[in-house]
């Protein structure tokens, strides 16, 4: 999958979007207006370049989502790691705790987390 950065509101209309799949476009576009106060034409342009990111299909008026929650929240979480600690996990993780401490059942939480992802 080709790494994207999406905005707030492009990430909040593409939830509406997983809430409500398959929905019909006029019926997005009533979503839209209730969520988020916008006019018709602001909906379809936001579907439209949703669209042109591969993320939404609209076929005969039936909108749905390309890719889950979970993928474009990976996505999201590569982008920003990428961009904000050029990629390093340890750099993340210690701006993150920003000097906090975390419990024994979280540390070995986390350690196994952490094994259940290493290269072999």
């Amino acid at each position: 999958m080709e790494q994207y950065r999406l905005g707030t509101m492009e990430y909040r209309f593409l939830s509406l979007i997983w809430e409500n799949e398959p929905v019909n476009s006029m019926k997005l576009v009533q979503l839209c207006n209730d969520a988020f106060d916008w006019k018709k034409s602001t909906t379809y342009t936001m579907l439209k370049r949703l669209q042109e990111k591969g993320l939404v299909q609209n076929e005969n008026a039936v909108v749905t989502s390309t890719v889950t929650k979970e993928q474009v929240q990976a996505n999201e979480s590569k982008v920003f790691m990428s961009e904000t600690f050029s990629g390093s996990l340890p750099n993340f993780i210690t701006a993150f705790m920003g000097g906090s401490t975390i419990s024994d059942e979280e540390a070995e939480e986390l350690k196994k987390l952490i094994d259940s992802y290493r290269s072999k």
